[in-house]
């Protein structure tokens, strides 16, 4: 996925962004933008750009006289998508995979809910065609495939909900889904297993079946962190 930014202060995130969040500038850190400007032979008005993301994400804050400081973990945007990738590409990633899971099991469950009350025909419609999109990408080592219909399914029921906040987090599971199967926390092929609870959760939505549809997301949620067990523990 495409580092937010382009050109030059994209290229200096690239290489920050991730020193930050893999702790290589712990919290309390000064970083002088002369000097980094100088390092990454930039601009200062395109390390300033870079700043104002890594501000945005509450990973730095400027303090005139002092320079640029690292801020604590706690007050870092832990939701914004790129924050996630940079720590799922760091030491970070078995902790960051964990959290993330256990945040979707207590979310999606929930969504998937209220998407049997809410959704309307073209969402359920939109959904079977996810299903059956994983389905027809669950063998032959086709997890790109799957995971273009994985991510939208779990983007649609969390839109179908209704609840703005829970369609907020559709780029946080995307981010999720996407970190776990680009660094190999998945099987060569989906658990079959998973894949029909997909088509099934698509009926219960269809079918309006409310407690249904929000016990079998919740069956997809136990077996994403058994996975987590097996292959990230």
């Amino acid at each position: 996925m495409s580092t937010p930014g382009r050109g030059l202060h994209g290229h200096v995130l690239d290489t920050l962004g991730p020193a930050i969040t893999a702790g290589d500038y712990p919290p309390g850190s000064v970083l002088r933008t002369d000097e980094l400007a100088q390092h990454f032979e930039v601009s200062r008005s395109v390390m300033r750009e870079a700043v104002r993301v890594l501000e945005s994400m509450h990973l730095v804050e400027s303090r005139r006289r002092v320079g640029v400081r690292v801020r604590p973990k706690a007050e870092w945007n832990v939701y914004d998508p790129q924050v996630i990738r940079w720590r799922l590409d760091g030491a970070d990633r078995p902790h960051q995979l964990r959290s993330l899971t256990v945040l979707r099991s207590a979310v999606e469950p929930a969504a998937a809910a209220l998407a049997a009350h809410h959704a309307t025909p073209e969402q359920c419609a939109e959904l079977t065609a996810c299903a059956l999109g994983m389905v027809a990408n669950s063998r032959g080592h086709q997890l790109a495939g799957y995971l273009f219909h994985d991510v939208a399914f779990h983007r649609v029921i969390l839109a179908a909900s209704g609840n703005e906040m829970f369609a907020r987090l559709g780029d946080v599971v995307a981010e999720v889904l996407t970190g776990r199967t680009q660094h190999d926390v998945m099987f060569e092929d989906p658990d079959p297993a998973a894949v029909t609870l997909h088509v099934q959760v698509a009926e219960a939505v269809r079918a309006g079946d409310a407690t249904r549809a929000e016990q079998l997301t919740r069956e997809i949620s136990v077996g994403a962190l058994h996975e987590l067990d097996v292959l990230a523990p």
